[in-house]
């Protein structure tokens, strides 16, 4: 019995340990606007353009609704719904899917019980002043790629 008490303590310890280590999730703001949706998107359309990339980029508010979408002459008609899943999840789950990915490729498989979810890299939340305003996806090219260029479209931000 001491020892499944020792065990039992043990186990509460190291949680409590783990999660004192996780930094706190950013809170959620007011919704971007749909001029500096548009704003973003045209940038990380030259951003696409020069590296000959064909991508559809999605712009959405916190809660993970549509502001502003593009889609480049020629881009494949899946990356259309791709990069809304991709910017409803970085939204709604307040973190960037490429880590999702790395923490779904390791066993952490929860979001996948989601079905709107797609905890693949190139959906970065849209952060402002500690707050999410929300969210960008980009699909089109390799994940890493479309990840790439989801965070220089941000980096004016």
């Amino acid at each position: 019995m001491k020892h499944l008490l020792f065990a039992l303590a043990a186990s509460l310890t190291l949680t409590t340990a783990s999660q004192a280590q996780t930094p706190p999730a950013p809170s959620y703001g007011e919704p971007i606007s749909l001029e500096a949706a548009d704003g973003l998107i045209e940038h990380g359309i030259e951003l696409a353009r020069a590296r000959g990339f064909r991508m559809a980029f999605a712009i959405v508010e916190p809660n993970g609704e549509l502001v502003a979408f593009s889609r480049m002459d020629d881009t494949q008609y899946g990356s259309i719904r791709v990069a809304q899943r991709k910017a409803w999840t970085a939204a709604r789950y307040r973190l960037a899917t490429a880590i999702m990915e790395e923490r779904t490729l390791a066993g952490r498989t929860v979001t996948l019980a989601n079905d709107d979810s797609l905890p693949i890299a190139g959906g970065v939340p849209i952060i402002v002043d500690g707050e999410i305003i929300g969210a960008i996806g980009v699909s089109g090219a390799a994940a890493s790629e479309d990840a790439e260029i989801a965070n220089a479209t941000l980096e004016p931000y």
